[in-house]
């Protein structure tokens, strides 16, 4: 049975100039994957603590900033919404990305939040941006 659609990796949104900016991709190296990358940096014990987030940090011997991710079910409880905080956590990363130190990042929502109404956009996008930037300034001094 044929395939309804079809795509070379040529028709890559990627690859077709000026759709997408490279630098604002986020490749599997920019991430944490394992547990084990995940626990080292809830044992280095830094933390910046925002109005909604937790940013777990510690330095890493790589190129550049990595980040993973914590959203749990406790604190947003329907799937949309935890998506939601994911896009926005990865789109304020990719954005302050160039200008971060090496570190290894974790972004976890530490207070819970009742829905995806509009209200949570901004609000999400405010406290992450923060952390970023005050992540900055202490990696400066």
């Amino acid at each position: 049975m044929p395939r309804a659609v079809t795509a070379s990796p040529s028709d890559s949104p990627r690859s077709l100039p000026g759709l997408t900016d490279p630098r604002l991709s986020l490749e599997s190296g920019d991430r944490l994957h394992t547990a084990a990358e995940f626990s080292a940096v809830f044992n280095h014990r830094r933390v910046l603590r925002g109005e909604r987030f937790d940013l777990h940090y510690r330095p890493n011997e790589g190129g550049g900033a990595r980040l993973g991710l914590v959203i749990a079910k406790k604190l947003a409880r329907r799937a949309v919404l935890r998506n939601l905080l994911k896009r926005l956590g990865r789109e304020a990363f990719r954005h302050a990305r160039a200008e971060l130190p090496a570190f290894d990042l974790v972004l976890r929502l530490a207070k819970p939040v009742a829905s995806a109404g509009r209200a949570t956009r901004p609000m999400a996008r405010t406290d992450i941006d923060a952390l970023l930037q005050r992540l900055r300034e202490r990696a400066a001094t």
